[in-house]
């Protein structure tokens, strides 16, 4: 009975969409950043895999059909910046400069840790895109050598503790300007983050928009033909 169950296209839609509800659930019954959607699902989904012993290839079945949709939701993100063109216009040698810096700062440091720790070629290239979004960071990683299932947890990683520490790490720093704010969090958190960015004004997140679209184009440049 539970393979029929699990076995089946819907299960992975199912349980994705019911985690993700509790999880949002819990977060405004909480108002804890911790406790973000995204981060809330992962947990239960993991755990009810393990529990129930499901193999992953059976979840993958209704999860790969959410992976769909990833490209065109990344693309809604222009509306917002259409809307904030004028903004996007004025300050866009700051916008390029500062995500040129991010995508950088971000290679370096994966490059550096890498060697310090001895990690394989392998696990740095997976890890080398860490920092953009999923579409991009995937063809980055299997170009280099790394594993597509490594670069996504590093995704998820990445994006989640940008989403929950940014609005923390704004204030700790004392960082005022929008462009500054959205840039930051986009070049270093991707579309995980700057779903952060949209719920502190829409400025921002337009902002965090362009600044993620930049990163992947910067980040594959510079990795596929200089790394």
């Amino acid at each position: 009975m539970k393979e029929l169950l699990t076995n089946h296209v819907y299960f992975g839609l199912l349980i994705t969409s019911v985690s993700y509800l509790f999880g949002t659930w819990m977060q405004k019954k909480t108002k804890l950043a911790v406790m973000n959607p995204l981060l809330i699902s992962e947990i239960l989904i993991i755990a009810t895999l393990l529990i129930f012993d499901i193999p992953y290839s059976n979840y993958a079945k209704g999860g790969d059909i959410l992976n769909m949709f990833l490209g065109p939701i990344t693309a809604l993100l222009g509306v917002s910046i259409y809307r904030q063109r004028a903004m996007v216009r004025r300050h866009m040698i700051s916008i390029v400069a500062g995500t040129l810096m991010g995508s950088i700062a971000s290679l370096a440091t994966i490059i550096l840790l890498s060697k310090a720790m001895g990690l394989s070629s392998e696990l740095s290239a997976s890890l080398l895109p860490k920092s953009v979004t999923t579409p991009i960071a995937l063809a980055i990683s299997e170009a280099k050598g790394g594993n597509s299932g490594i670069t996504v947890t590093a995704l998820l990683i990445t994006g989640v503790l940008g989403n929950v520490a940014a609005p923390f790490l704004i204030k700790l720093f004392r960082v005022r300007h929008p462009v500054a704010k959205g840039v930051a969090i986009g070049s270093a958190s991707h579309v995980v983050g700057t779903s952060k960015a949209m719920e502190m004004g829409e400025d921002i997140g337009a902002l965090s928009g362009i600044a993620l679209s930049f990163s992947g184009i910067i980040t594959a440049l510079i990795a596929l033909s200089i790394l």
